[in-house]
């Protein structure tokens, strides 16, 4: 709540609100709230978010541990744990008698093996004996506290969540897996009163240390939860394999002395799995209670959370049409996920957006958000990327040698409206151009359906060919990518340069907006005078110094006037894998040779690495995001300084590098002495640092492996 805001910003829960939201997973947070226990808890954030609740009538579900040990004082595998939790929940329940559901403890059997068996979190535990003990005292902890807060409220109900998991496997790891699949019940069981000597892990319970005694406790004070809440990733469904040398290192691990290997079903079955549907149902099977989705979120690219959540919902929807008793989908988290791609083990920034996004200065909405209403209020679903599968069904997804298996396809085909056997393309210009090619190969990669077309086959400054082309693809959107990019040129072919630069972007937005179709071009740092000591943002005024700089500026005005929906990205010094034209690459080729580079020390820049410009700017685009956006990875340097840096991270020694004044270079256009771009809507794009890192990794891997050949990335 930190590191998104949300603790200084009440108006988050108007935001919420505006989802369609009926209910609300919220924190009252023991540790948060009472680190020091109940006779100094401060109520006034709770206090006053759960009130605001209340008037905007979101039901708040309270939980009151996530993911954590509670205070400092205690822990998960301390003797008091239970007794503490619960006198923190009838404290809260006495604060707000009006709160009907809860979560006192977040998936406890997820937490207790992160925290008890695989060390990840506190106390960091990995043994067997430790998970067991972890899972004991949260849940006799959940026993105690719905206890203490329907002493206050008789009618509270529990919502108890955890990882909707299962595990396939090779034959030769049946056992293993078979243990998982029950083992990941254990948590529901114990609170449903079903752990007794015939349970089938009662063996198993036994011998890591937990008793009979208070094992039956459970059973004599059985807790159901009124709400079975099953969290889905795509990390839930496992596959083991005893062949583990067939898989990558980082998959590999050994479990009860077995080695093998663990990776996510969608990264190896061939015939990928049905998903949450038949887990959902096997939920339903076992229990016969009430089940809410209460976690659905993938971390990937804007068009692929939109389709996992589509997928989650109509899954949904089917097994509740079956006869399942099936509440709800949630949607999480709202405001993203900071570095849960190392299960929050450190802090490296990474950022995982949800319905709004953080990075700016008030949470911007994505089309996650414009999904959900149209979800919430029965409204067809609008986006055209939902026309696509999924990356984890998608041939590219796999980080091993396919395994055939039996399983069913899922049934993903309810899409209603959007299925079609020719989906909408972006429709991108620049065909021969760095950015154009770029933009094609990455809505490959994401399953974004495109057409690049070249000058030959749309003219963008011809009203007619511009038309023609509309007519014939039927694009959603469109996308400038091409220009005139000579900057020196630019100063003799100056019409040139505004026909290219100015007149055809604008007769692009004029149709865009005709047609009703998302338009985005791409504009420039060289709008900027360079007089500023600090890097520009998107309010400062434009003073283009050269040519080449009034054609984008005047671009930027004249689209704007004409489609104000229009996105424009201003962007400079790019560099990338996939062509041999950018300084970086350029540089890097020569000094690796022995051979002298050239570059301008005077002149301060943003470098943006490619990938992540494309990546972004297809996010903002799908989020129907408008007016102009600085899109740049961050750091301000010369063009030697860039070398440098980029010599220094290859390990490329830079005594070659021969530095120069833009004067002495001799460049027939003027250029800004300090052209570097911040945002002051939102920092999209990773650290330089890191970018160049993935430029070298991309690079070495390019050099290894034959010509024509790509290595797949798809965000996971």
């Amino acid at each position: 709540m930190e590191r998104n805001g949300h603790a200084e910003r009440l108006q988050d829960l108007e935001r919420f609100a505006s989802l369609g939201i009926r209910a609300i997973r919220y924190p009252v947070l023991w540790e948060r709230t009472a680190p020091d226990g109940i006779e100094s808890a401060d109520w006034s954030w709770s206090d006053e978010r759960l009130s605001a609740l209340q008037q905007l009538g979101v039901t708040p579900i309270v939980g009151l541990v996530h993911h954590g040990s509670g205070p400092r004082h205690t822990s998960l595998v301390a003797p008091d744990f239970a007794e503490k939790l619960a006198e923190y929940a009838g404290a809260v329940a006495h604060r707000y008698p009006w709160v009907e559901y809860w979560t006192p403890v977040n998936e406890p059997c997820t937490t207790a093996r992160f925290s008890g068996l695989n060390g990840v979190w506190y106390p960091h535990d990995t043994s067997e004996e430790g998970f067991i003990r972890a899972l004991i005292n949260q849940c006799r902890a959940v026993v105690l506290s719905m206890r203490a807060i329907r002493a206050v409220n008789p009618d509270a109900k529990l919502v108890q969540t955890d990882d909707l998991s299962r595990t396939y496997g090779t034959p030769e790891m049946a056992d293993i897996a078979n243990f998982f699949n029950e083992r990941r019940w254990l948590a529901w069981d114990m609170l449903c009163g079903k752990v007794d000597a015939g349970h089938a892990l009662w063996d198993y319970l036994l011998e890591n240390g937990a008793g009979a005694d208070e094992l039956l406790w459970f059973k004599d004070n059985a807790c159901p939860p009124d709400v079975i809440g099953v969290n889905y990733y795509i990390t839930s469904e496992r596959w083991l394999d005893h062949r583990a040398e067939r898989y990558p290192e980082s998959h590999r691990t050994q479990y009860r002395g077995i080695p093998h290997a663990d990776i996510e079903c969608s990264r190896v079955l061939a015939t990928p799995t049905p998903g949450i549907g038949p887990l959902l149902q096997e939920t339903w099977d076992r229990y016969g209670l009430p089940i809410a989705v209460t976690e659905a979120h993938i971390d990937a690219n804007r068009e692929d959370q939109l389709r996992w959540l589509v997928e989650i919902w109509n899954a949904a929807r089917k097994v509740q049409q079956g006869g399942a008793d099936i509440r709800a989908v949630t949607v999480w988290a709202l405001l993203g996920s900071f570095d849960w791609n190392c299960l929050v083990t450190a802090c490296h920034g990474y950022y995982e957006p949800g319905p709004f996004d953080v990075r700016g200065p008030q949470p911007r909405p994505t089309a996650v958000a414009t999904l959900m209403r149209e979800l919430a209020s029965g409204r067809p679903l609008s986006h055209p990327v939902l026309q696509g599968q999924g990356w984890w069904r998608r041939p590219g997804r796999f980080l091993a040698k396919p395994v055939a298996t039996r399983t069913a396809v899922a049934d993903i085909a309810v899409r209603g409206a959007l299925r079609s056997t020719f989906p909408q393309p972006i429709l991108i210009t620049g065909a021969t151009g760095t950015l154009g090619r770029a933009f094609a190969r990455i809505c490959e990669r994401r399953n974004l359906a495109c057409h690049v077309l070249t000058r030959q086959e749309m003219d963008i400054a011809d009203p007619a060919s511009v038309e023609a082309a509309i007519v014939r693809f039927k694009p959603w959107a469109v996308i400038n990518a091409g220009g005139y990019v000579r900057v020196d040129d630019a100063e003799d072919d100056a019409a040139r340069c505004m026909r290219d630069n100015a007149h055809g972007p604008t007769v692009l937005a004029l149709a865009a907006i005709r047609h009703a179709l998302r338009f985005m071009t791409f504009s420039s740092d060289l709008v900027f005078d360079g007089t500023l000591d600090r890097p520009y943002v998107e309010s400062d005024t434009v003073a283009p110094l050269g040519v080449y700089g009034r054609s984008k500026a005047d671009a930027e005005r004249r689209v704007l006037d004409s489609d104000p929906q229009a996105l424009i990205i201003r962007t400079s010094a790019f560099f990338g894998p996939w062509d041999q034209h950018n300084i970086v690459t350029q540089a890097l080729d020569a000094l690796d040779a022995g051979r002298p580079f050239v570059a301008a020390s005077d002149q301060v820049v943003s470098p943006t690495y490619v990938p992540d410009l494309v990546n972004a700017c297809l996010d903002l685009l799908i989020d129907r995001e408008c007016g102009i956006w600085h899109l740049t990875n961050g750091a301000a340097l010369s063009w030697a300084d860039l070398v440098r840096r980029a010599c220094a991270a290859a390990g490329v020694d830079d005594s070659g590098l021969e530095v120069r004044t833009t004067a002495e270079l001799g460049l027939r256009a003027a250029r800004p002495r300090n052209s570097a771009m911040s945002s002051e809507r939102g920092l999209l794009l990773p650290s330089f640092d890191d970018a160049l890192a993935r430029y070298l990794r991309e690079r070495e891997m390019a050099e290894r492996r034959p010509d024509g050949l790509e290595s797949a990335h798809y965000a996971s």
